[in-house]
């Protein structure tokens, strides 16, 4: 089994310590370093190689947004960062899924919900599933402005029906409910998402989800 290396970044010695004993506690899961605030992310990121990255949002010095668009954004970067947060609609978060996060948890997660949320992130998929996070997502695209002309255009270089994969996307199902829905092999799906994230030039599911909206594919008040 490959071990999924974690680190915590967050300013708060408690919440560090809290999850670094809930996570070693996890087969299969090692939590190899613990940083104090963004910047001390990005130095050990860089000397750790984690997978993932448990990022708080409120940090001094250097905020968990911006660290997070600093560790994702550089071609190659591999490392997932899942967001922590005190609030389920944070404003903050939504400025973090758009800077590259995979998804967000808070901070009152139990360690079952906590472990199964770096395995997820750490499989390259997106923190999607839970009502919160949909509930975030279209929050996040009602405050917004107008679509942005560019990313609108862009759904025109989709196939119809990748284009209604995205929207399943979108309404948090995974690729198995996908496949269910549209009556075809799981592993059609995947080549779907695939395609869908290249052509679009988003790095993960999350950011195809926030995208949907932000175009319009989604309307929120389907929630």
């Amino acid at each position: 089994m490959t071990t999924i290396r974690v680190l915590i970044a967050d300013d708060q010695m408690m919440v560090r310590q809290g999850f670094t004993v809930l996570l070693n506690a996890e087969p299969g899961i090692k939590v190899v370093g613990q940083a104090v605030d963004g910047l001390d992310a990005l130095d050990k990121v860089a000397e750790l190689a984690p997978d993932v990255v448990l990022m708080d949002v409120r940090m001094p010095r250097l905020g968990g947004i911006e660290a997070t668009r600093r560790l994702t954004e550089p071609a190659g970067a591999t490392v997932k960062v899942l967001v922590l947060t005190t609030f389920d609609l944070d404003e903050y978060v939504y400025e973090a899924l758009r800077a590259g996060a995979s998804g967000f948890l808070l901070k009152d997660a139990s360690a079952a919900e906590l472990a199964q949320a770096v395995r997820v992130v750490a499989a390259g998929d997106a923190l999607l599933a839970p009502n919160v996070t949909k509930r975030l997502i279209a929050e996040f695209s009602r405050v917004t402005s107008t679509p942005r002309t560019p990313l609108k255009d862009r759904v025109g270089t989709l196939t119809e029906r990748e284009t209604e994969v995205l929207s399943l996307i979108a309404q948090g199902l995974s690729n198995g409910e996908i496949a269910e829905r549209l009556v075809v092999a799981e592993q059609t799906v995947k080549s779907h998402v695939g395609r869908i994230l290249v052509k679009l030039g988003l790095r993960d599911r999350t950011q195809a989800a926030v995208f949907a909206y932000e175009t319009g594919l989604i309307r929120p008040s389907g929630y």
